[in-house]
């Protein structure tokens, strides 16, 4: 293996460091991430419970009034009897049996209307006494006669509606007296009267009621809550403020679970009515016995605005997270890959500087051994020609045919020496300001003779002013000669060589050379300008390589565009002062900026 063909490590695929640090910020991000869930889910538990505490507290202070209230009217139906009660609906009363007496004046209103619904359906009338916890319901006519009765009852009963019936009173109640508690009520003209009798059980029933009632209106005054519901353990509704649907009523997941014992609170989300609603339930208990369910509806439209803001503001925070950890992975990844570049580059220019300081070594010693016995081949070459010539003249033209062919070989190896010879001499520069124009007016002229028969025509543009630059005359001449001839072998046939001269920013020249020739691949392109590629089937096609190297030690480079079919332009720049092109200045701002 020759030395320039050794390599220097090179990296396989992308820069892993970048990929390493896109790892490190996914997982940075993923934990920025579960964080951020993590803590929207500790606030929702929070907002939850701050929401039902919220909701235990009105149940707390529902169980307490109605506690309240069902043993003081407790006391009053068992130990005081304040006989016979008349109240008007306008008068506003405070004490607890007058409370409770408006309570029963609605309730045997609401009884009277859904008897003239039901009118003589016997039936109807006595699903309306079970339901309504009535132990006597009785329709009576005009003149007090019975239309209609659950059951048998006594004319001690039926005198307390005497007043009613004789038009006397329009409502006669009396619960405090004895333990049947009875309600007399005037229908309407010829309708009759309405007797509703009530047990104990029956008094304790809508006791319970009337305290659940006011002890659910007493919790909300002053609340915003879409509705509070007390469930009994038969699912009926005891008391309620607001609008619970009877879905939501006999919604057995969440009421079974407090009648049954199975869980002490429980709480669920829902949408109803286009409103958000938390719903707390807890156990009701009067005087130690479970009577029902408390369900408190809470609005969460509060706390789902929160919880939005913070989910908006996470979203946010990851989205700029993520934003920054891309930038700096993409930043990192581009400059490592433009370091990673120069070093492949810097590793080519080495690698280029091996092959060329071999082949110089390798041309000197060529040179050396092979030149002399060269020499003494081509001079008994030509006295062989000269003294040796057979007098046959067969046979004379056949020897003069070897001779030329043994000088034309001499020729082409003698050719070869001289292209080793220019890499061991390329890198040794002469420099004196000169003027460019001459150079190439002079190649022009001497190319132009050798081409004008091939049927190639050479054209010069901008060659007519003085443009001195510091070079080594013969070198650079040498350079421009090799592009030009071989620009002149890649036509076949009829074509054109362009020669353009122009100036190159304030400090540099730029020579183009174009030909109309069979053009290059990209493949050929890339290796062009290395030593040990050719397409010449003679020669070592040494003449671009050392063409290229000659201007690179000029502080120059070679820019190269074409197209098969078409044709091969060759930009040369080149500083008035070596070293100085304009692409070096910025490669150096370049640099310097980096270093900064």
């Amino acid at each position: 293996m020759y030395p320039w063909q050794s390599k220097l490590p090179r990296v396989a695929g992308p820069f892993l460091q970048p990929m390493a640090m896109f790892l490190v910020c996914v997982v940075f991000i993923s934990l920025i991430l579960v964080t951020g869930l993590v803590d929207l889910r500790r606030l929702e538990q929070t907002l939850l419970s701050f929401m039902e505490g919220r909701g235990l507290d009105v149940s707390a202070k529902i169980q307490r009034d109605a506690q309240e209230n069902f043993t003081g009217l407790t006391q009053v139906l068992q130990g005081e009897h304040a006989g016979n009660v008349l109240l008007s609906l306008t008068e506003e009363t405070f004490l607890p049996q007058e409370s409770f007496v408006n309570f029963l004046v609605g309730l045997s209103r609401r009884l009277a209307r859904e008897a003239d619904q039901a009118r003589t359906d016997r039936e109807t009338l006595k699903r309306m006494a079970e339901e309504n916890h009535l132990w006597l319901l009785a329709l009576l006519d005009e003149e007090g006669r019975v239309v209609f009765r659950t059951r048998p009852f006594s004319r001690s009963l039926l005198a307390r509606a005497a007043s009613v019936v004789a038009g006397k009173r329009d409502i006669d109640i009396d619960v405090f007296r004895e333990k049947l508690g009875s309600i007399a009520l005037r229908r309407g003209p010829e309708r009759g009267t309405l007797l509703v009798v009530l047990d104990g059980q029956g008094l304790r029933y809508w006791g319970m009621k009337f305290a659940l009632q006011k002890a659910v209106e007493e919790a909300v005054t002053g609340q915003k809550l879409p509705y509070v519901a007390v469930v009994g353990t038969d699912r009926a509704v005891l008391a309620s403020v607001g609008d619970p649907s009877e879905k939501q009523a006999d919604d057995e997941y969440v009421v079974d679970g407090i009648l049954k014992g199975r869980t002490a609170v429980s709480h669920r989300k829902f949408d109803f009515k286009d409103r958000k609603i938390l719903e707390v339930v807890s156990p009701l208990y009067l005087d130690g016995v479970l009577v029902g369910a408390v369900r408190v509806g809470l609005g969460r439209e509060d706390a789902d605005q929160v919880l939005g803001k913070n989910r908006m503001l996470m979203i946010i925070s990851m989205v700029f997270v993520m934003s920054i950890g891309l930038l700096s992975v993409w930043l990192l990844y581009r400059n490592q890959n433009r370091h990673l570049a120069r070093m492949e580059e810097m590793g080519k220019e080495l690698q280029k500087s091996e092959r060329l300081s071999a082949l110089g070594q390798l041309a000197a010693g060529v040179a050396h051994e092979i030149r002399n016995p060269l020499n003494a081949i081509s001079m008994a070459s030509q006295r062989l020609q000269r003294e040796f010539q057979p007098m046959d003249e067969q046979r004379s033209e056949e020897f003069g045919k070897m001779t030329v062919v043994i000088r034309d070989e001499i020729r082409r190896l003698n050719g070869i020496i001289e292209e080793f010879l220019a890499f061991s001499r390329s890198q040794r520069l002469e420099l004196l300001e000169y003027p460019v124009e001459t150079v190439l007016q002079k190649l022009v002229r001497l190319v132009g003779e050798e081409a004008a028969p091939r049927g190639i025509a050479i054209e010069a543009v901008g060659l007519d002013s003085a443009t001195p630059i510091l070079m080594d005359v013969d070198k650079l001449q040498q350079a421009f000669l090799n592009i030009i001839k071989n620009a002149m072998e890649s036509i076949n046939g009829s074509g054109k060589i362009s020669v353009f001269l122009e100036a190159a920013g304030s400090d540099g020249v730029s020579v183009r050379i174009t030909d109309t020739g069979g053009g290059l691949t990209p493949e050929e392109m890339d290796r062009i300008f290395n030593p040990e590629y050719t397409t010449k089937e003679k020669g070592l096609g040494l003449g671009l390589p050392i063409a290229h190297e000659i201007i690179r030690s000029h502080g120059g480079d070679i820019r190269v565009q074409s197209q098969v079919g078409v044709g091969t332009t060759f930009d040369i720049r080149l500083p008035r002062k070596k070293g100085e092109t304009e692409e070096t200045k910025n490669t150096k701002r370049k640099d310097a900026s980096g270093t900064e």
